[in-house]
């Protein structure tokens, strides 16, 4: 199984309220979250304070904070985390 099954099968279990799946699927997508942070973060003004870091903590908080919610894939989970932003 390859990483994206992984975070597909973690986010499955988390959708069944398998909370424990959360604390799995931060650490595999952390940096591609950063990295996707990175690129956005570049788009905003000169004098931001916002660091790519505390940007990907934020949409994490609001996504823990989201009820039921239906996963079906990895690219859906990196979706809403865009459109969290």
């Amino acid at each position: 199984m390859d990483g994206s099954d992984d975070i597909t099968q973690i986010l499955l279990k988390w959708s069944d309220g398998d909370n424990a799946a959360l604390e799995e699927l931060l650490p595999l997508v952390q940096d591609e979250l950063r990295r996707l942070a990175v690129r956005y973060l570049r788009h905003e003004r000169a004098n931001h304070t916002l660091q790519p870091t505390a940007l990907v903590n934020e949409a994490y908080m609001r996504l823990v904070g989201q009820q039921k919610v239906e996963w079906q894939s990895r690219a859906q989970n990196f979706r809403a985390y865009r459109d969290l932003g």
